[in-house]
């Protein structure tokens, strides 16, 4: 990774080193370096935009956690959870990643094993919250990002 795409999520105050001709960050959840690809550079910013904007708690979230879909392994960017159940399901892509229709597939597809109630997904350049209305098998977009205050009130 060369060059950092200024996002659009607030400036994260990241603790970076470079280590031969690779960027590495510090994940304060994870409490360990990782390689600073395009997509860990927008979960990063993700992260801190949720903890230090929305009021998300560190204990909420679990980061790139596997699960068995149809028989693949598969990894969520994140999860946030509520005594004990994930209710928000964050998918990343990299800034030069368009968020189209198929992102949003992926995200339900994903959502079959978690069935969470508000998806999250962000390219740090544009960022979209929904609402999952199962009976109806679709997704009502959210006008305002959704505060943890929120999220437990819903």
């Amino acid at each position: 990774m060369d060059k950092l795409i200024p996002l659009h999520l607030p400036p994260a105050p990241l603790k970076l080193s470079r280590q031969g001709k690779q960027i590495w960050v510090w994940d304060q959840l994870r409490k360990k370096q990782l390689v600073l690809t395009p997509e860990e550079w927008v979960r990063q910013h993700l992260v801190h935009y949720l903890q230090s904007e929305l009021h998300y708690p560190a204990t909420a979230f679990a980061l790139e956690g596997g699960f068995k879909l149809l028989g693949k392994t598969q990894r969520s960017d994140l999860l946030i959870y509520q005594q004990g159940k994930p209710v928000l399901l964050g998918e990343c892509k990299a800034p030069q990643v368009k968020i189209s229709q198929d992102t949003f597939d992926q995200a339900c597809r994903y959502n079959l094993h978690y069935k969470v109630p508000y998806l999250l997904i962000s390219n740090g350049l544009e960022t979209y919250w929904a609402k999952v209305l199962f009976e109806e098998s679709r997704l009502e977009f959210l006008k305002e990002p959704l505060s943890f205050a929120a999220l437990l009130r819903s």
